[in-house]
């Protein structure tokens, strides 16, 4: 069984922001040379998620309305959490989006359903973060 490893790092201009982090991937499995197996890909930070899901705009302003539903930014005075820091709703939000995702790989290509795409998101940016990817298989 042979293995993969690399990081990816992301400059986050936002305190939200979505990317589309496919073509990245692509790229990974190529380097990698795996065939067929799985790939890993993960958040490396508690404020943040990776997931699947379609890439429409449309969607990924429904995520911002609903997760900001689900749990809102302001007030911090909301959240025993926020004391030092201001971003419990960042990690309320990464664990209804997930942590990671897996992916078969067959024949040197994700297997991906129509309209599929792999986001890293980021609910408390504005900083430099990054996500791993570990690829393993033969």
């Amino acid at each position: 069984m042979n293995h993969y490893r690399k990081e990816l790092w992301f400059e986050i201009k936002n305190r939200r922001q979505l990317i589309n982090i496919t073509p990245i991937l692509v790229e990974c499995l190529v380097e990698s040379k795996i065939q067929n197996g799985l790939l890993l890909c993960n958040a490396m930070h508690i404020t943040a998620s990776v997931f699947i899901n379609d890439d429409e705009s449309g969607l990924h302003h429904d995520f911002e309305l609903w997760l900001e539903k689900l749990a809102p930014e302001k007030p911090y005075s909301q959240y025993k959490h926020n004391g030092y820091e201001d971003n419990a709703d960042a990690h309320l939000k990464r664990t209804i989006m997930g942590r990671e995702v897996v992916v078969a790989i067959t024949d040197g290509e994700m297997d991906f359903g129509p309209w599929e795409q792999v986001f890293y998101g980021e609910f408390d940016g504005k900083r430099r973060k990054r996500a791993l990817v570990k690829i393993i298989g033969e």
